[in-house]
């Protein structure tokens, strides 16, 4: 007799043949012939096409008879019980619940008195006997625990004394006859669409009696569903991606084991507040900053109309005069910082067309290793958190009063559009505001512990080894980069209009260069680099079509691929109903429109107000009793005094008032010592201050005690 695999479903007729089961004949014809009889093809979710090569039929183990299902499950169990090794023992034993581990203890006391009694001197059959009487057991019991662990190690013996009943995991039995109900109701459920699910439950019951099934009780089906597809598959299945991503925490990165300017990451921000530019243009502007990963603080900024290549050059060239040149750089995949000039020759970048003759990037020539955030997903880059602050302090500035445009569309203040800013003032105070986010005290990231993100910086900084630029790598970052070819004559090099020349390049005479020239002044000449990166020369501008600004002709995601692939599939073999098919089902289906009924007396509702409540209009205050207001200055006076009550222990209310306490003073940007930012820090990660925490926000600061 062929050994039956534990939990095996479909069955094909050469298995079934020769599995020996009660009630089915021992051959693969006969099996056939059953089949053909009982009609197993015919019941809704029982039988499929043999998957790979030879084809067949393969049938549902629900379609065999009850005894037949019986020495299935013997069968499993048997095969199971073989198999369970040390490992499993414990493993089954750690997820069983403490009242079953008890008994598994008590078994174990019970058996460690037998072996004490028996070394005691006492007969084995005497030992077994006390034993059982001093726990309440009779000699039999006894002597089926000591068979239990026959051969296993003593320090095991807890593992393998576990009741046996609580180890077998019993499915509930489910009609099979409302498999294809089941199928139809989570297809139209598992959707975008979001429909609720008495909504899809009825749907599903016009189609069942259309179709012949049999139905389940709404509240049955429901269990049912959430039983069979996993939550994180429903949560997918309606809320798409995005809310896959919520079920999943967000990836935990500590920054304590960097250095100053060992990584920057970089972002733009656009600013809630009309700005006037010298042109006569007025717009929102865009802010590009780079920030210390370490520290936190801002190193570098540029403000222009839109984000460009340009302003993110230019802040990159003062971050490297002014600070050095880090060893990472973590950006988004956006155009401003995807560019050729800056990243070209980055292995994952993945905008813009690439060619095998582009020159390399600034970053890449000064050895800096770039990382792509993932797209649209703020908690990737930790600029975006100083950008929620900034933005939201130097836009609601008083000097910009009436220039503020609100945060969101639906959010604009009274004054809107009614003024816009110089820009020569917006950069002062934005400024300002930089200097101010850096100098705070109290922050409580893990790397500042209560100091400002200037001090945080400083302390690395002056012990963190710094990579400074050389003259000829000032090139790279101060100018933009445009690969051409030279006159194939006289090798001069015609660029945006102008023409730039130098003796030596008639010898280079039609060959393919990169020039690199300040963005901002292309009067000033251009440096050409040969296509291997080898410098050639200057070349003066010679003839000159006024100034002419580059900045005005500028250009405008694996975890999570693996789990959203799976859950695609998944997805895929619960949704088995195509929507379409559902759409005609429902249009087949659909009853016919009852006749309009016409009232045929109509009552008039004139201008009474309803009872409850009295309606208050804006600006509407409350009378105050003078009697009234009296009695409760009186009532509060008569009360007792807290403060003159006995010092007692702190409570978790006064702990979690002194933890806001320290948060107040810090976002105050006061001064907080390093153990008070240590605790905190610690203490909002804790159940009791997010219970709290939540505590306050549903019922008010009184609610907490």
């Amino acid at each position: 007799m062929a050994r039956l695999e534990p939990h095996k479903l479909w069955w094909t007729p050469d298995e079934l043949a020769a599995a020996r089961l009660p009630d089915l004949p021992g051959s693969k014809r006969g099996i056939n012939l059953l089949a053909e009889r009982l009609n197993w093809r015919r019941t809704p979710g029982c039988a499929r096409r043999k998957p790979g090569r030879g084809g067949g039929w393969e049938y549902h183990w629900s379609v065999l008879s009850v005894t037949a299902q019986r020495k299935l499950l013997a069968e499993a169990a048997e095969t199971m019980e073989e198999v369970r090794d040390r490992g499993s023992a414990w493993a089954e034993f750690d997820a069983l619940p403490d009242a079953a581990k008890e008994k598994a203890r008590e078994r174990v006391t019970a058996l460690q008195m037998a072996a004490r009694l028996h070394q005691s001197g006492c007969t084995h059959l005497d030992a077994m006997s006390e034993a059982a009487r001093q726990c309440g057991v009779s000699g039999r019991t006894v002597y089926n625990w000591a068979q239990m662990v026959e051969g296993v190690a003593e320090e095991d013996w807890l593992a393998y004394l576990a009741p046996r009943n609580r180890l077998t995991r019993r499915q509930p039995a489910r009609a099979s006859c409302t498999r294809a109900f089941m199928e139809y109701l989570k297809s139209i459920y598992l959707r975008l669409e979001q429909p609720t699910f008495r909504q899809c439950y009825r749907n599903a019951c016009r189609q069942a009696v259309a179709e012949g099934w049999e139905v389940l009780k709404e509240r049955t089906a429901f269990r049912r569903l959430e039983a069979e597809v996993p939550r994180v598959t429903r949560v997918f299945a309606r809320e798409g991606e995005k809310g896959l991503l919520r079920c999943f925490p967000a990836q935990i990165r500590d920054r304590s084991g960097m250095v100053a300017m060992e990584g920057v990451n970089a972002d733009c921000h656009k600013i809630d507040v009309f700005v006037s530019w010298p042109d006569g243009t007025i717009n929102r502007p865009q802010i590009v900053a780079f920030q210390d990963l370490y520290s936190g603080k801002i190193l570098s900024w540029r403000v222009d109309h839109d984000p460009n290549k340009v302003m993110v050059m230019a802040a990159w060239g003062e971050l490297v005069e002014t600070w050095g040149i880090p060893r990472h750089c973590l950006f988004d995949n956006g155009r401003e910082f995807a560019n050729k000039w800056m990243t070209a020759g980055t292995p994952t970048r993945f905008r813009f067309k690439v060619r095998e003759d582009d020159p390399l990037g600034v970053l890449p020539l000064l050895g800096v290793q770039v990382h792509w955030a993932t797209p649209a997903h703020g908690q990737a880059k930790p600029i975006e958190r100083a950008f929620r602050d900034i933005a939201s302090d130097i836009a609601k500035d008083a000097r910009f009063a009436g220039a503020y445009v609100g945060n969101r569309p639906d959010a604009k203040p009274e004054n809107y559009g009614s003024r816009a800013i110089p820009a020569e003032t917006f950069i002062k105070v934005l400024e300002e505001g930089i200097a101010e986010h850096n100098a705070r005290d109290g922050r409580l990231s893990h790397t500042a512990k209560g100091r400002s993100f200037d001090a945080t910086f400083a302390e690395s900084y002056e012990a963190a080894p710094i990579r400074k630029a050389t003259e000829e790598q000032r090139r790279l970052w101060m100018m933009g980069q445009h690969a051409g070819h030279l006159h194939r004559d006289n090798g001069q090099l015609r660029l945006y209009g102008n023409h730039y020349y130098s003796d030596w390049m008639s010898q280079q005479a039609g060959q393919k260069v990169i020039a690199r020239f300040d963005p901002e002044d292309l009067h000033a000449g251009v440096h050409v680099y040969g296509v291997d990166g080898a410098y050639l020369g200057f070349a003066e501008c010679r003839q000159k079509r006024g100034f002419f600004d580059i900045t005005a002709a500028r250009e405008e995601a694996r975890r999570r691929s693996r789990i959203r692939q799976a859950e695609k599939k998944l997805l895929e073999a619960h949704r088995t109903v195509p929507v379409e098919q559902i759409a005609r089902d429902l249009d087949r289906l659909a009853p016919d429109t009852p006749a309009r009924i016409e009232a045929k007396v109509v009552s008039p509702t004139f201008g009474k107000r309803p009872s409850g409540l009295p309606m208050q209009r804006p600006g509407y205050e409350p009378r105050k009793d003078a009697e009234v207001e009296a009695a409760r200055e009186a009532m509060i006076v008569s009360l007792p005094n807290p403060t003159n009550a006995p010092a007692a222990a702190e409570r978790p209310a006064d702990r979690f008032r002194r933890a806001q306490a320290i948060v107040a003073r810090s976002e105050a940007g006061q001064p907080i010592g390093r153990e008070e930012a240590t605790w905190v820090a610690g203490y909002m990660e804790t159940a009791e201050y997010q219970g709290l925490l939540q505590m306050q926000e549903s019922f008010g600061k009184d609610g907490i005690g």
